[in-house]
Parts: C-alpha cells; sequence; structure tokens
C-alpha cells in the first residue's frame, strides 16, 4: 500500500522559505505522477503545484508562480515544494498526492490523485 508522508512546515515570517518533502513508499514512485495540495480552514482543498513521472513538466497555480519549485528525485522517492517568498495568504495545511498513470502528463484535480499524506502545516505571519 502506498503511503506519504510530509515534513517540512513550520510557522514562518512573511519573506521566509521552506522546503517541504514527500515520502513516497509503498509502490514504484516513478509510475506515479505527483502533486502538492493546500487548504485553508474553511476553503477548498487547491492545486499548488504538480509535476509528471518524470519530473520533466510542472505545473503551478498562478498564486505561487515564481516563488514556488516542486522537483522530485526519483532515486530517493521524494517529492519537494519549496517555497520562497513566502505571503500570509500561503498559511494553510499542505497535502501531498499520488497518482498511478501510464501517461506522462499532469494531473490537476483532486480527484485524480489516488493516495494521500496528513499533511504539513505552514504558517506564515505578518
Amino acid at each position: 500500500q502506498v503511503q506519504l508522508v510530509e515534513s517540512g512546515g513550520g510557522l514562518v515570517q512573511a519573506g521566509d522559505s521552506l522546503r517541504l518533502s514527500c515520502a513516497f513508499s509503498g509502490g514504484t514512485f516513478s509510475r506515479y505522477r505527483m502533486g502538492w495540495f493546500r487548504q485553508a480552514p474553511g476553503k477548498e482543498r487547491d492545486l499548488v503545484a504538480a509535476v509528471t513521472k518524470s519530473g520533466g513538466v510542472t505545473y503551478y497555480a498562478d498564486s505561487v508562480k515564481g516563488r514556488f519549485t516542486i522537483s522530485r528525485d526519483n532515486a530517493k522517492n521524494t517529492v519537494y515544494l519549496q517555497m520562497n517568498g513566502l505571503k500570509p495568504e500561503d498559511t494553510a495545511r499542505y497535502y501531498c498526492a499520488a497518482d498511478y498513470t501510464t501517461y506522462p502528463t499532469i494531473a490537476m484535480s483532486p480527484n485524480m490523485y489516488d493516495y494521500w499524506g496528513l499533511g504539513t502545516q505552514v504558517t506564515v505571519s505578518s
């Protein structure tokens, strides 16, 4: 059974950086496209960034473009989210998600993902 464990969240000030990590186990990581989502209290879970199985194609929400970078290391079974220039509106719980696929494409909708981690909290103070 696939398991995802996020780490790296915390309380930071506006302008600071954080690097989230998501450790994947229980499957062949390179067969899964990956995504990072976030959810603030009272709001929907939104896609922040996503990456194809190979890591060759990435997607970013407009709100994080130019500040966040998603990457994956298929040798380490880990996907990362580098977050720079954090803003108070980035405050949310961040979730890693995995989708098994044969397609070299991005998965955009939460409904497309088969497995989820428990999340890591990111809080940005002004």
